[in-house]
Formats: structure tokens, C-alpha cells, sequence
């Protein structure tokens, strides 16, 4: 790996960005190329280290001659550009690969359809309290091949997409957390959850009997799939169904850490993020800084004392005492019924966006005893109002977040929660979903 010298990087985001200047600090020749428009805090990155780049279009020439092709996870391997590299034999990788082959410090890689972002932070907020020099990186944030390049750490929370695992060949975490597995991005995964499965399930290819694989032994489609596969790895299972001599349970609601006959405890009420996916991701996090060998008492009071990231299950303010949730996040089916699980009846559920081949039949059965209206908001809403205008008399549509909010307050009445759980992706009428959560909490505070 060391002897390659021309590296090729496709997309100039945040991963691509942080790649170069990796790349750039192993003495690299690199060239970046896009085939958007380069955000301007990027395009001063790469202008400050004298790195050689192009947007707008792929000058496949210049690509088609590297050494290495580092791939934004964006980018699909189908792509004419990608198929070509790989027929020339050229590696193809992602960044977190590309960072993994260069870092020194411990691994914990955390992916999921649900879950991850919220696990991510709360595993780093463990080892920040507990004194250790981490970084959170990956899908959350910042780049891990990025935060390479600026300093070393001794530990490193990265959260994986299935998109970034695709594109790995050596990337072998520490210790791996897959916290569940619910249709999700099918249009990438030719609509077949197989290969979406396949693609999760990637985070412990390279597993070896130091390695550790934290799950949720609750979640189907994971326990069958561990049936069909061999891991070294060392099985540290989560459930809130039942008791398992190692990993975490629940009983009595109590929560239960178990790791090499240590045991350690504490009740349930006592957990910063409450209800019942909030339980899994604790639980993940604690068996993770268990494993790490962090105290107890570290653990216990960074579950007690965490902060919600935004836009997901953020409580934003009380109108007239109606509470109104930001859960802009919630990009799919399962994270929506989670949102709508964790909360009381009477919901004004606003939901909507760019759906990426969403089954809401699963979700009737909830919706009908805690919903009280739904306010659609995207730019195609008839599969959402042909699922549950049956069940739920207010329907209405909103082309924008300002008109979603007052229609959902107009339906809302005291002790009622409007919660923007989009169960979709936000590009239809919104840069992303952080776009999303700012415009709603803008036009609740207009009230």
C-alpha cells in the first residue's frame, strides 16, 4: 500500500476532503475531482494545502491513472466511471478504509438502520468522560481519515453507513456494533433487503477472536443472518426479551451489563434517553465501554448526564401547551415508529419527504392508537394517505415546514405532541434533514 503514489479521490465532501488531506500528509500526489459544485469551506481546505482538484465534471483520464480510487460513499459502484477503474484493476476504496489502513488507535464502529448517530455520541461522551483522548467521526461528522490527518487518538467512534462498508477490504474494527436491520436505502440494494443485509454485515468481515460484535439478539433478521455466518469475533448480544450470561439485558426494569462475570447494574428510570430504542443504544454503549475496561461509575453517570443530539427526539418548545418534537433524523420507517413509540397518545405526526421504497403498512397498527392527525409533508404524499386515511380522519398536505407547523397546531390542543418524524429523506423540499429540523424549530418559535 505504502509504494502507491497517485491517488484519485471522487466527491469533495467532507470524506473526500478529509481523505486529500491524508493523503496529502503521506506525501501523496492527489487529485480530487467532483462532479457538483465544491462548498466553498472545502474548496479553502483544498486550496490552502496546494491540492490539485476539479468540479463540475470527472476528467476520466486523470482518474483512470491513479494508483488508488478513493469512492465518496455517495457514488454507487454502478457508476460508468467505477466500472471502468475496477476493468483496469485500480483498488477501489472508501475513506474509512482508506483511514483505517493509516490509523493507530482503537477502533469501535457502530452502524445500523436506526440508532447509530445517537449510540455514536453517547459512546463518545463515555470515553470523554472517562478521560480518554477519542474522536467521533465517520457518517456523524467529521471525516475519519480527516481527523487522521490533524492528529492522533487513542480511540475512535465511528459511525458506518452501508454505503461506506460497501467500498472496504481490510477495515476491521475493535469492536463492532450492529444495532438493528429494517429495509432501508433498497434503491441502491436493487430492492432486494438480502444485499443490504449483506452490506451491514460487512462491518465484521475481518473479524479475528480479538475482535468484538456487539448486537441486538431481539432483532430478527440479525439473529438469522448469525445463524448462516462464522465470526471469530468474540458474540456480545442485547435484548430486552430475555437473559443472556454475557452482554446486556434488561429484567425487572432493571439493566443488566455482563462481561466476564463482572456484573454491573442500574435501573432503567435512571437513563438520560428513555424508552425502548433508547434502551437498546444504551445498552450497546455500556457493553462497549465495559469491553474498553472504563469504570462503572463512568458509565453510570454518562448514562444519567447525556444530551440528545438534534433532530432526533429533540424537544423543541411548549405552545399553548402543546409540545412540539423535532425528529427530522427519523429517515425511515423504523425510526419513525420508534419516535411514535416513545411518545403518549394524541400525536399530530408530521411526515413526508422523498421515500425511498417505505412499507408503512407496519406501522398501522401504532399509528391508529396513538395519532390524532397526520400533516404530510413532501412533495408526493398519496402512498402515505392511501396507507392511512382509513384510520386517521385529519389528513393534510404542506409544501413547506412554516405551513406544516401551523397546520399541525391548528389540529394539536392542549397535552397534544406535534412530532416531525419524516419516516422519509428530505431532499424534495429541503437541503437535508438537518435543513429539515432547523426550518420546523424556525417556524414553531413563530408561533
Amino acid at each position: 500500500m505504502n509504494d502507491k503514489k497517485y491517488i484519485a479521490i471522487l466527491g469533495a465532501g467532507e470524506s473526500g476532503t478529509g481523505a486529500a488531506m491524508l493523503a496529502k500528509k503521506l506525501g501523496w500526489e492527489i487529485f480530487l475531482s467532483d462532479k457538483g459544485e465544491i462548498k466553498s469551506e472545502y474548496r479553502n481546505k483544498l486550496d490552502k494545502a496546494g491540492i490539485d482538484y476539479e468540479s463540475g465534471k470527472h476528467t476520466a483520464k486523470k482518474i483512470l491513472n491513479a494508483d488508488l480510487i478513493i469512492k465518496s460513499p455517495g457514488i454507487p459502484p454502478t457508476s460508468p466511471l467505477i466500472s471502468e477503474a475496477s476493468k483496469k484493476g485500480i483498488e477501489i476504496i472508501s475513506e474509512i478504509e482508506f483511514g483505517f489502513r493509516h490509523c493507530k488507535g482503537k477502533i469501535i464502529a457502530v452502524t445500523g438502520s436506526n440508532g447509530k448517530t445517537t449510540t455514536s455520541h453517547l459512546i463518545q461522551h463515555i470515553l470523554t468522560k472517562a478521560g480518554k483522548k477519542s474522536a467521533l467521526v465517520g457518517n456523524v461528522g467529521k471525516s475519519f481519515a480527516g481527523s487522521i490527518a490533524e492528529e492522533d487518538h487513542d480511540y475512535y467512534v465511528i459511525e458506518v453507513s452501508s454505503f461506506q462498508l460497501d467500498d472496504i477490504i481490510r477495515f476491521k474494527p475493535d469492536i463492532s456494533i450492529l444495532l438493528n436491520i429494517t429495509p432501508d436505502h433498497l434503491d441502491r440494494y436493487e430492492y432486494n433487503l438480502q444485499n443490504y443485509i449483506d452490506s451491514k454485515f460487512r462491518i465484521i468481515e475481518n473479524a479475528n477472536d480479538d475482535s468484538y460484535f456487539i448486537y441486538n439478539l431481539d432483532d430478527e433478521v440479525i439473529t438469522k443472518e448469525l445463524e448462516k455466518r462464522k465470526t471469530m469475533a468474540h458474540l456480545m448480544p442485547f435484548t430486552i426479551k430475555t437473559t443472556v450470561a454475557e452482554g446486556a439485558c434488561l429484567k425487572d426494569d432493571q439493566l443488566y451489563i455482563n462481561l466476564n462475570k463482572n456484573q454491573f447494574k442500574m435501573s432503567v428510570h435512571e437513563l438520560a434517553l428513555q424508552g425502548k430504542h433508547n434502551i437498546y443504544n444504551s445498552m450497546a454503549a455500556s457493553i462497549a465501554g465495559r469491553i474498553l475496561e472504563l469504570r462503572k461509575d463512568v458509565i453510570r453517570e454518562s448514562l444519567t448526564d447525556f444530551q440528545n443530539i438534534e433532530h432526533r427526539l429533540e424537544f423543541v418548545m411548549n405552545v399553548h401547551g402543546i409540545s412540539f418534537i423535532n425528529d427530522s433524523k427519523a429517515t425511515n420507517v423504523n425510526s419513525s415508529w420508534y419516535a411514535l413509540e416513545s411518545i403518549e397518545k394524541n400525536i399530530v405526526w408530521i411526515v413526508g419527504g422523498v421515500d425511498k421504497g417505505n412499507d408503512y403498512s407496519q406501522m398501522i397498527e401504532l399509528v391508529a392508537e396513538k395519532v390524532k392527525a397526520i400533516v404530510c409533508l413532501g412533495k408526493d404524499n398519496k402512498k402515505i394517505i392511501d396507507v392511512f386515511s382509513s384510520i386517521i380522519p385529519n389528513i393534510s398536505e404542506a409544501g413547506s415546514a412554516l405551513e406544516a407547523v401551523k397546520q399541525a397546531y391548528e389540529f394539536g390542543s392542549k397535552g397534544d405532541t406535534v412530532l416531525l418524524s419524516p419516516a422519509c429523506a428530505s431532499f424534495d423540499l429541503f437541503d437535508n434533514y438537518e435543513d429539515r429540523g432547523h426550518q420546523f424549530k424556525k417556524a414553531v418559535r413563530s408561533l
